[in-house]
């Protein structure tokens, strides 16, 4: 195989700490927690932590206002208890990349304290303050979680500007000093011996600094409601556009690859360090060695529908789009998306469709990244009563669902559960006990936690269940990790024609080992021919027996049925 980074050969895992594991018995998950379940971690063949925000913080964007970047967050534990659970991560060979919140900090940081104090506080300029024009803000721009981007502090009479909620004021990275000081946290943690970060929200760092209006046709929330229900890829690639026309000022300017460039300066005077943006464009790879390492495949995630036709058409607008020496990154999930089987689930064929989505995270070029939980298949929860909600996001749409569509109360709270992010960050369901094992019985957890973990839907149950979607998750991951090519393999479509099937080879060049990957994505049995004139002994199968040796030339697929074959040398 060829000479490969850690990060591009591991699996990473993604924890949403509050929701992970509860070792103090609060109902809160914390770092603790995490550490006691590092075992079933490296079990499941998991080599790489995403931990979500762990730093102190007032939690109105729960953890992305941080507070104190260099610290942790008293409900999760201490500093002590951070490097305890990253020195045994270590120790089983499992990495560990933070959540690093570079756009905006939390208004209750001394740094934002100081600055809002007075026009002269030293610190002013680390934040966007301007004068109102017209008795109002200094321009139309929004915030992306709704409403003015601007906010007015009557202690000084200026406005300060956030693209997120106006408890999480942006940073001025145009002030050498604001620079200076968030490369001193990368460094605090790089020091501590964390193996690298994933950047949040990247592309809003900087915003142009002249202000113009923007001019996109209607509203935000008119957007909003309309690309949530828009029914067709013309109508939403139209809706796209407007929204490209409405943040055109607020993100992805061109100094946002100037500042990756310096920030992969730094983190590589520390060795073998990883950037994750949380972005899909793929500009962030720069040349290929000199910003991210790794810029999610979104498209993929976004897509309707999982089909053939859609997964060919990711690959090659990706594959195809980078630049040499760039490495592809897919997920299917995470903290603010929809889980799996909510969004791709028929009702019928629910397990072998999250069968699916699990081999193509592991089956394509790239570094796979799991959401906590996709691993034992749970579900959104839509939660019916406005008083459990803690997402802000989702309280905002019911009032706008209410005040600005006029909708009855109880269709608005389910629409502000839908929009909101509490339905896919639940407890982590660890067994059949009272609160599925996360928390302490007669504990009340800090989000309820999902009923089907009563069903089956649980760790404990399924790792007892040799054809559970846990046992096949931790099957196709250590399958992938002693496969070469599903590893560095490039990626070469077959049966580009079949509307049923997704064929592929992973082949090492040149001429080296190579297997095939088919999936069928349908309910129904289908022939597939590959034009392959290779023979093919049997990996992995839903429904074949394993070592069994075949033509491949044409393949019979049962439905949903997915199959890796090892191509067998001079065949």
């Amino acid at each position: 195989m060829p000479e490969l980074k850690w990060w591009q050969k591991a699996v990473f895992y993604q924890i949403y700490p509050r929701s992970f594991a509860d070792a103090s018995g609060d109902g809160i998950g914390d770092l603790e927690g995490i550490r006691r379940q590092l075992d079933y971690l490296q079990d499941l063949g998991i080599e790489a932590i995403w931990l979500c925000p762990h730093y102190p913080s007032p939690l109105v964007d729960w953890g992305y206002d941080v507070a104190d970047y260099t610290d942790v967050a008293p409900e999760y534990g201490t500093l002590a208890d951070f490097q305890r659970l990253l020195d045994e991560a270590h120790r089983r060979n499992i990495r560990v990349i933070l959540d690093l919140v570079l756009n905006h900090t939390s208004d209750q940081h001394p740094w934002f304290q100081e600055s809002r104090s007075s026009r002269d506080n030293p610190k002013r300029d680390w934040y966007i303050w301007r004068d109102g024009k017209d008795s109002g803000p200094p321009n139309n721009w929004y915030s992306v979680f709704g409403g003015s981007a601007w906010e007015y502090d009557p202690r000084t009479g200026q406005y300060y500007y956030h693209f997120f909620f106006k408890e999480q004021p942006d940073l001025n990275w145009r002030n050498p000093e604001v620079k200076r000081a968030m490369f001193d946290v990368v460094r605090f943690w790089l020091d501590r011996g964390v193996d690298g970060f994933r950047l949040d929200a990247v592309g809003t760092i900087f915003e142009d600094p002249m202000l113009p209006d923007q001019r996109a046709p209607i509203r935000y929330p008119e957007w909003l409601k309309a690309w949530h229900s828009a029914s067709d890829e013309a109508e939403r690639e139209r809706l796209w556009r407007i929204r490209q026309e409405m943040f055109r000022y607020q993100e992805d300017l061109p100094e946002v690859h100037d500042l990756m460039q310096e920030l992969r300066a730094l983190v590589d005077t520390y060795g073998d360090i990883v950037l994750v943006g949380e972005t899909e464009d793929l500009a962030y790879y720069g040349h290929g060695n000199d910003e991210l390492h790794l810029v999610f495949n979104f498209p993929l995630m976004k897509a309707p529908r999982l089909t053939p036709a859609v997964v060919r058409a990711n690959q090659q607008e990706r594959l195809g789009g980078m630049p040499s020496g760039a490495w592809p990154c897919n997920t299917m999930g995470n903290h603010d998306f929809s889980r799996v089987l909510s969004r791709y689930g028929d009702g019928q064929h629910d397990m072998e469709i999250a069968r699916i989505a699990a081999a193509l995270m592991l089956t394509l070029r790239g570094t796979p990244f799991l959401y906590y939980g996709e691993e034992i298949g749970m579900r959104d929860l839509i939660l019916t009563d406005l008083a459990q909600f803690k997402d802000p996001l989702g309280r905002w749409w019911y009032q706008v669902e209410r005040e600005l569509f006029g909708t009855p109360h109880e269709e608005a709270v389910i629409r502000g559960a839908r929009f909101g992010r509490d339905k896919c960050r639940t407890p982590m369901q660890w067994s059949p006990a009272p609160n599925a094992g996360f928390c302490p019985p007669g504990v009340q957890p800090w989000l309820p936690v999902h009923p089907n973990y009563m069903e089956g839907v649980n760790v404990a149950d399924q790792l007892e269940d040799a054809w559970s979607l846990l046992s096949f998750y931790r099957r196709l991951i250590h399958l992938r990790q002693r496969t070469p090519a599903l590893v560095a393999g490039d990626y070469l479509p077959l049966a580009e024609d079949s509307e049923e099937a997704l064929v592929f080879l992973r082949a090492l060049p040149p001429n080296g080992p190579a297997c095939l990957v088919a999936m069928n994505m349908s309910d129904r049995p289908i022939r597939v021919v590959t034009g392959l004139r290779k023979w093919g002994r049997c990996m992995f199968s839903t429904h074949r027996p394993e070592r069994r040796e075949e033509d491949l030339r044409e393949l019979r697929l049962a439905p949903f049925e997915i199959t890796i074959m090892e191509l067998k040398e001079n065949s």
